[in-house]
């Protein structure tokens, strides 16, 4: 079986190609940037820079709401491949072809204010550490429930 599941930053904006020919396809290649849980030297902030290419659909859909620093989740198989470049040298290819993708956090998250929507008249309680809501006193009749 081949899958792969990741979730991590994209370093820049996606590169989009469209194919040649009658039904020109989408082609949009980008990179995530992509935390490692455990780390043998007990260096910081390390990661893997892992490329990743979507066609048709799923390319369209990446060049028109992704964009550099966004943290996004996608699914997808590993490719290999090989060509020879203009030097004669060959080169060797690893890319995670994509089947799914999709935000991984709010846009107000990405845009680093904290995810806080705003336009809240009244503040949302902090959550309680049982797993349930706090709800405050004196809104009994708002609830939809008794």
């Amino acid at each position: 079986m081949n899958k792969v599941i990741l979730m991590g930053r994209l370093t820049r904006d996606p590169e989009v190609r469209y194919s040649q020919g009658e039904n020109a396809m989408a082609v949009a290649r980008y990179t995530l940037a992509v935390d490692r849980r455990f780390n043998r030297n007990g260096d910081e902030n390390t990661a893997d820079f892992i490329n990743c290419v979507a066609f048709g659909r799923a390319g369209e859909f990446a060049e028109k709401y992704f964009h550099k620093g966004m943290k996004i989740a996608v699914t997808g198989r590993i490719q290999t491949g090989s060509y020879t470049n203009k030097d004669g040298v060959k080169v060797y290819t690893t890319d995670v072809v994509i089947e799914e993708q999709e935000f991984a956090e709010s846009k107000n998250a990405s845009a680093g204010d904290g995810g806080f929507a705003g336009g809240n008249s009244r503040p949302e309680p902090a959550a309680a550490g049982d797993g349930f809501m706090n709800i405050p006193d004196g809104i009994d009749e708002e609830l939809p429930f008794n």
